[in-house]
């Protein structure tokens, strides 16, 4: 089967992506796997397919590096959104269906994608960490020193204990900085940290959003910045929640698998 693809890149965070408007590609999760590693295939973080879908721009399918469909992925929502504009979706605003529903999202004159997420309603405390979901389900902790941090190691300790090993959670360490935060992610499906997450930026600011006097936190990530708007109606509920920041194109090219 021969493939034509793109790859694009937010904050580090990379995915293979599949125009399947015009001749569809159907693969199987052992394809995608092999597609997403980065010794024998393209490699990326993920692997997503741009489809046509009546009353939307477009339909974003979204899988894990390990070939399984996946749950919201912020980073990949809005290279997505830059994919389907360089592929001729000219819009002001967009309007595209993914895996947790409609999702709204502009590009800015600065070039960042603001993509709308899904409003929150939960925030559980969990002896002093948190967990949420954004799309994707979320665990927060707070740490010190996170430069350094074994995060591949701390975070499998979290993502295989007892109460989240069945369907897995993303962990995500968070350490405030420079009037924001700094995030680092291990991420359920991929099996590792990643450079950056967007579902996960956005629990992360969402979780210490009571102790920020305004509506916008600036996250930095091992693969750069983003930054996450919100309106906060009490300590639990949040609506109007952006997830803004860079979705830039690496490298286009075809493959047969």
């Amino acid at each position: 089967m021969h493939i034509r693809f793109a790859k694009y890149q937010g904050t580090g965070n990379d995915f293979v992506i599949i125009d399947n408007r015009f001749n569809p590609v159907q693969l199987s999760t052992e394809q995608i796997h092999h597609l997403c590693d980065r010794r024998f295939g393209i490699g990326g973080d993920g692997l997503m397919l741009l489809q046509d879908k009546p009353g939307y721009d477009f339909e974003m399918k979204y899988y894990n590096a390990d070939g399984k469909e996946g749950s919201m992925c912020g980073n990949g929502g809005r290279c997505m959104v830059q994919f389907a504009n360089d592929r001729g979706i000219h819009r002001t605003d967009y309007f595209f269906l993914a895996v947790d529903g409609p999702h709204e999202a502009k590009i800015a004159l600065n070039g960042w994608i603001h993509l709308k997420m899904k409003d929150v309603d939960a925030v559980e405390n969990n002896n002093g960490d948190a967990v949420l979901d954004t799309g994707s389900p979320h665990y927060i902790r707070k740490t010190e020193n996170l430069q350094t941090l074994n995060v591949f190691e701390e975070g499998r300790k979290i993502r295989y204990n007892d109460r989240f090993s069945e369907k897995g959670i993303n962990v995500n360490f968070i350490e405030p900085r420079d009037n924001g935060l700094f995030v680092r992610t291990y991420e359920r499906g991929v099996e590792d940290e990643t450079f950056s997450c967007g579902t996960g930026v956005t629990a992360a600011a969402l979780t210490v959003a009571k102790q920020i006097g305004y509506n916008r936190i600036d996250i930095t990530t091992l693969g750069g910045k983003l930054a996450v708007e919100y309106t906060k109606a009490d300590e639990q509920t949040f609506h109007s929640i952006w997830l803004c920041g860079p979705a830039t194109f690496v490298f286009e090219g075809q493959i047969d698998i």
